[in-house]
C-alpha cells in the first residue's frame, strides 16, 4: 500500500494543469462520428481547403462536391470530399506528353 504526501498531490495537480489545454482543444475540435462518418459544415470545409465560401458554392453548384442539404444547414461527408480530391489529384510530373 502506497502513501501519498502533499508533495505528490502538488505534482498531480501540476500535471493536470499542463494537460488541461490539450483536453480542451480535443473537446473543441473533435466531433462525434455518425455511423463512422464525419460531416463537415461549409465553414469547416472552407477552413480546411483554404477556399472562400463563394468558391465552395461554385463547387456545389457545378456538382464537384456532393453535399447534404438540411433546413438551414449544408453538410459535406468527409469521405466524399477525400474521394473528390484523390480523383482530381495530378502529379507534378504527370503533365501529359510535354517533352523538354
Amino acid at each position: 500500500m502506497d502513501l501519498y504526501t502533499n508533495e505528490d498531490s502538488k505534482e498531480l495537480l501540476q500535471s493536470l494543469d499542463k494537460a488541461l489545454p490539450y483536453i480542451e482543444y480535443a473537446l473543441k475540435n473533435n466531433k462525434p462520428m455518425f455511423e463512422g462518418e464525419r460531416y463537415l459544415t461549409s465553414e469547416e470545409l472552407c477552413s480546411i481547403l483554404k477556399i472562400s465560401r463563394r468558391t465552395l458554392q461554385y463547387y456545389r453548384d457545378d456538382g464537384i462536391f456532393p453535399f447534404i442539404q438540411l433546413p438551414g444547414k449544408v453538410l459535406f461527408r468527409e469521405s466524399d470530399i477525400r474521394k473528390v480530391l484523390e480523383n482530381r489529384f495530378r502529379s507534378a510530373y504527370d503533365i501529359g506528353d510535354c517533352s523538354l
